[in-house]
């Protein structure tokens, strides 16, 4: 081919760098659109072509918004704080700092490689003082608020990283990078109030652009539950607890109770001769991670040899402990009706516990909606009206209340661990505070090694003259954990809006012009991490006045994954990993981005095709011989066009608009084929074709759309020159294909005007070899006929 791509890439990245070409305008009466990619954790293993597909779509997206006359922002950063880059410096000795710089110096590069229209002037890098010093500022205003505190909690201990992990973070029992076991054990962790916000995260749900899938993953994860807080007394003793329950109605089914084995009564009701087989199960449940328990199907369970005393009927029922239930949710106890819980009907059958059904129905456990029976005062009722009459009695009595609860617990926010932001707290004798706002960033110091103890004591505690803090004469200690990787994740899209500010993380009026971010692309995987946290920092600061929107991101749309060509995860393991520098060399980075583009719909995995990369060069390489000949001279012409590629030329750019608005980029580039293809059969090179064409491939393949459009003297850089505009009256069709039925049974198609009448359709039906058949020497009793859609033959 006349064209180089290694080259005329090279020549376009720089002019584009030149001419700041994609820097958002701080101050514009442009309507503004902020175009956000989930930023990257910087590892040493580089970027795949995984990558690319994330971040391709926002990039079209962005090229587009701009030459429709947008001030688009859209930046690139990196999520810079994390585990794998202290596991490095753990085995190396090397300084996180330097092998994460090393890692964002090879990301930056490989991005600018591939043309993406990011504003490299608000770059930014969590693990940057002047990043994290308003990642400390936003924590004092959650700790000013009481939403930041410490509490001993049961918490996700990984031994082989001697780190905490937060629920989201484990996966099937074993830490999420590594792979490592994790286990249960109680330890003095900060943490973030979000339970707090819990219906305000639920409720705004509905005001969001959001996938389906996603906002229903967020409500089960804060899983909002009405129901009956209900006291029980310990049978014989003064002792009381308490269960939330949402079916109060099947109250006089209980027929045990269970308890979770950190649960603080079970140590003082448990009877002498149970007591070694409590301790023992006590002392088991502790190696298990809270995961491994929700999801073991055996149900295992130990009896305590105590009694609780039914709070209607006085009964005696027996207490038990069994890991399935959790210190962390509800009240840590459950009562127990075996015959309409299938769950607790597994665990009575197996211990031969009492079954009593109290709803109408052939089967046990039975957990539909019936009649209630055996229920004294209830019989009779259906579950609305048994809810609604337990309630009142329960709570006319003081035996219990109504309540709302949460299966969202709050935030585990502390890390054993070196490479991350530190708390901006120190311990005094009487009490803790937050450093003052001037003594911020509180900078992470050097540490003589990077592994946190075996105990668990962070590695920052080994650094006495940073730890040592005194105010005035009184000597207090600094807070030596450090916060999670989500924090600086949890409000970057706000520092790209002004990230040069050292007076504050940004400025109000950068923030009312900016937010929310009008299209945020990731990953779904974030959905009950990142995502939800993002929208609690969110609304904080704006109950706090600093931000006047209350969510963050108004549209979100996730993109699958680019597989293997094995139809597997990429992965090193595998052997699987495309590598885009490689396609870069021999096919372009317009050839890999139009691929991805062109490989199916934006949210669907797809399986990586080399020919199929193949086939979308050569589909660039034709579009680059429309303009010039092998010699590289100009071969466009300015010759006028055809009625019929006028047509559908106008035709092709409405439906290229359409589709990216819709994100629908694969049948976009189909559009484009289908175009150069009647160019080639009509052999028309004119300009007036070309030139559009050009533009509307420019979001695709931004390196030849800036060469062709240089050859073909299009005025300044066509990466800004404004979209190309249609003729609706151009689109339109002159005739329509339509289906023809007989009786209701299609018997074939016919092409015909789109306004013709029905007489004219009739007769093109009657030409057609199979309706001719069917009606024979008749003539139809009855038309059906909609101009364009539909028409439909009766006879008897």
């Amino acid at each position: 081919m006349s064209l180089n791509f290694t080259e005329y890439e090279a020549k376009w990245q720089k002019k584009w760098a030149d001419a700041k070409a994609f820097q958002a305008e701080t101050t514009s009466s442009k309507p503004k659109y902020y175009a956000l990619d989930m930023f990257p954790y910087p590892s040493a293993s580089g970027l795949h072509v995984g990558h690319m597909a994330s971040y391709t779509p926002g990039d079209i997206i962005s090229r587009y918004k701009r030459v429709n006359g947008f001030n688009v922002l859209h930046p690139m950063g990196y999520d810079a704080f994390g585990l794998p880059a202290e596991q490095y410096a753990i085995q190396t000795g090397v300084h996180p700092a330097i092998t994460t710089k090393k890692a964002i110096d090879s990301f930056r590069k490989t991005l600018q490689t591939f043309g993406f229209s990011f504003d490299w002037s608000r770059e930014i890098s969590t693990c940057e003082p002047d990043y994290y010093k308003w990642t400390q500022f936003i924590f004092l205003k959650l700790y000013e608020r009481g939403l930041a505190y410490q509490k001993e909690v049961p918490v996700n201990w990984c031994p082989a990283l001697k780190t905490v992990l937060a629920n989201d973070e484990v996966v099937d029992g074993k830490s999420e990078r590594g792979g490592h076991p994790v286990i249960r054990v109680p330890m003095k962790q900060w943490m973030l109030k979000i339970t707090d916000y819990a219906e305000r995260l639920l409720n705004d749900l509905d005001k969001l652009d959001w996938p389906e899938r996603t906002k229903e993953g967020q409500r089960n994860w804060i899983g909002k539950s009405e129901g009956a807080r209900i006291t029980f007394q310990v049978h014989g003793e003064k002792d009381t607890f308490e269960v939330f329950t949402t079916r109060p109605d099947t109250l006089f089914g209980v027929t045990f109770m269970v308890m979770a084995p950190e649960h603080p009564l079970v140590k003082k009701i448990t009877s002498q001769p149970q007591y070694t087989a409590v301790e023992n199960y006590i002392a088991d449940t502790a190696k298990k991670s809270e995961v491994d328990r929700k999801a073991s199907t055996e149900k295992t369970g130990v009896f305590t040899g105590a009694h609780a005393t039914h709070p209607i009927t006085g009964d005696k029922i027996e207490i038990w402990i069994s890991d399935y239930v959790l210190m962390d949710y509800g009240t840590g106890a459950i009562m127990a009706v075996p015959g309409h819980d299938a769950r607790d009907f597994e665990f009575a059958t197996k211990f031969n516990i009492p079954i009593k059904s109290v709803l109408e129905s052939d089967m046990l456990p039975f957990e539909g909606d019936s009649i209630m029976i055996n229920s004294e005062f209830l019989d009779g009722l259906n579950k609305a009206e048994a809810i609604s009459k337990m309630l009142k009695h329960l709570e006319e009595n003081k035996l219990g209340v109504r309540e709302v609860q949460y299966k969202l617990r709050d935030w585990l926010f502390s890390r054993q661990r070196y490479w991350g932001e530190p708390f901006p707290i120190v311990h005094f004798a009487d009490g803790s505070k937050g450093v003052p706002v001037n003594e911020l960033p509180v900078i992470l110091p050097e540490v003589a090694d990077y592994e946190p103890a075996d105990t668990g004591e962070a590695p920052l505690a080994r650094n006495a003259d940073w730890v040592k803090y005194m105010d005035g004469d009184k000597e207090g200690r600094r807070e030596t954990d450090t916060m999670p990787g989500a924090a600086g994740s949890s409000w970057y899209f706000l520092r790209y809006i002004d990230p040069k500010n050292t007076e504050a993380p940004f400025s109000p009026e950068a923030e009312k012009y900016w937010m929310p971010v009008d299209l945020y692309v990731g990953g779904p995987e974030h959905t009950v991490g990142h995502l939800l946290y993002a929208r609690f920092w969110t609304k904080v600061l704006f109950d706090c006045g600093l931000v006047t929107h209350d969510e963050p991101f108004q549209k979100l749309a996730h993109q699958g994954m680019i597989l293997g060509p094995d139809g597997e995860k990429m992965s090193k393991s595998r052997g699987n990993v495309i590598s885009p520098e490689d396609i870069a060399r021999s096919h372009g980075a317009d050839a890999l981005r139009t691929f991805i583009s062109f490989m199916g719909p934006v949210d669907k995995d797809k399986p990586w095709a080399p020919t199929g990369i193949d086939g979308v060069k050569r589909f660039l390489d034709r579009i680059t011989r429309l303009v010039v000949n092998d010699d590289g001279q100009l071969v466009a012409t300015s010759e006028a066009l055809t009625p019929e590629i006028e047509k559908l030329v106008h035709k092709t750019i409405k439906k290229v608009t359409e589709d990216i608005e819709s994100m629908s980029f694969n049948t976009a580039i189909s559009a484009m084929m289908i175009l150069v293809n009647e160019l080639y059969r009509a052999e028309c090179r004119s300009v007036l074709a070309v030139k559009p064409l050009v533009q509307i491939l420019a979001p695709f393949a931004p390196h030849l759309a800036e060469e062709l459009w240089e050859k073909m003297n299009g005025e300044g850089l066509c990466a800004l020159a404004p979209w190309p505009k249609y003729d609706n009256t151009l689109c339109a069709d002159d005739t329509v294909t339509i289906g023809v039925q007989v009786n209701g049974k299609m018997r074939g198609t016919i092409e015909i005007g789109v306004a013709a009448s029905e007489q004219e359709a009739v007769a093109a039906a009657k030409a057609v070899q199979q309706v001719a058949a069917v009606l024979g020497d008749k003539n139809p009793d009855k038309v059906i006929y909609k101009a364009g859609k539909i028409l439909n033959l009766i006879v008897k």
